[in-house]
């Protein structure tokens, strides 16, 4: 009778238990566009950006926000934080694991961030294969820079002299010229410590450093359009698969032309894959399916408005977004790349 009355409880728990899960899997398939219209009814969502104000992550999070929440069922209010650090890491961090999972917040990362734990050295704890992607504002195109009083005035010049580049940490700005060293045997001379382009562009200013690598070049001619116009600092390279129009017609090369080996083209080929989804925004992997889904239909839709696209034109923002769907599918095709690629492209970034 023991035995009969514990083997009971025992399948009474697992009932219960099962029971329960189902009815909490069956409240979350169920969520209608009514739940969700009704969740985001008078919230506030967020968006994190990963870099400090003033930056071209941060111009185009605020112009964002400003025209997401009226294709957001509900049409909630969106405001903009700044978490920089660690190359866009310390915001991913806290969207996957400390901020709320309900679809409030939207994580506005740096591209490197997605292949950090990838090729990174950092310890992170975020999984980018797992986030809910609702697009990338731009498929960005990114580019070395060169003062004009510097030793160097072309690619073939920093292959024979050095440059001194300001960089953010475990950033495009230090990831890229580290990787053209390592593969093309460039000579950027690497100093860290700047928290995003902001103070990258000070650093320039003032003399600090010659250069930088790794900035987007439909940000930085925004931000600083003066440095182009005036002819004080010069694009030297284009660190992308098929490059920008405007500097393909002005002759800037892409740095791929300089690979000798299927090796190094292999090798570029996968750090590049990140310009794809140059700007990404992401939900936490927890966020309900139904929430997710329409906030990535509000992304694709504030791409296509109309008063988005003409305030984006007005303030000189390349807008040439990639639907959430593609960044999701590439991000799933980088992390099942060759393990000796991915290995090489490590050792390229890092020297270990």
């Amino acid at each position: 009778m023991l035995a009969i009355r514990h083997d009971s409880t025992v399948f009474a728990c697992a009932l219960t238990t099962f029971v329960l899960a189902s009815a909490i899997g069956a409240a979350t398939a169920q969520e209608t566009p009514q739940d969700v219209e009704n969740f985001y009814r008078g919230k506030t969502v967020q968006i994190i950006v990963g870099s400090s104000a003033g930056g071209g992550y941060d111009t185009y999070a605020r112009l964002i926000a400003r025209h997401m929440g009226k294709h957001v069922p509900g049409n909630p209010n969106i405001i903009v934080s700044n978490m920089p650090g660690a190359g866009g890491n310390v915001a991913a961090n806290n969207v996957y694991n400390v901020a709320p999972k309900d679809g409030t917040v939207i994580g506005a990362f740096q591209s490197g961030v997605i292949l950090e734990p990838l090729l990174g050295l950092t310890p992170v704890k975020h999984d980018p294969s797992k986030f809910h992607y609702l697009g990338s504002a731009n498929d960005d195109v990114y580019i070395c820079i060169a003062r004009t009083d510097s030793p160097v005035q072309t690619f073939d010049d920093i292959l024979k002299k050095d440059l001194i580049v300001a960089a953010s940490g475990s950033s495009s700005t230090s990831d890229y010229p580290a990787v053209l060293n390592a593969v093309l045997g460039a000579k950027f001379k690497i100093v860290l410590g700047y928290p995003g382009s902001r103070e990258i562009s000070l650093a320039i200013e003032r003399g600090e450093a010659q250069g930088a690598c790794g900035l987007a070049w439909p940000s930085i001619s925004v931000t600083q359009p003066g440095w182009f116009d005036s002819g004080r600092m010069k694009v030297i390279v284009q660190t992308h698969a098929t490059g920008y129009p405007e500097l393909n017609a002005k002759g800037v090369p892409l740095a791929a032309t300089f690979a000798k080996t299927d090796e190094q083209k292999a090798i570029l080929s996968l750090f590049f894959s990140q310009s794809r989804f140059g700007r990404p925004y992401v939900l936490a992997p927890e966020v309900p399916a139904a929430r997710a889904a329409a906030m990535r239909k509000a992304f694709a839709d504030t791409m296509a408005d109309a008063d988005f696209k003409g305030e984006a034109a007005k303030a000189r923002l390349d807008v040439d977004a990639v639907p959430g769907a593609d960044v999701q599918a590439l991000v799933s095709k980088v992390y099942a790349s060759p393990p000796q690629i991915i290995a090489r492209t490590k050792h390229a970034i890092h020297g270990k």
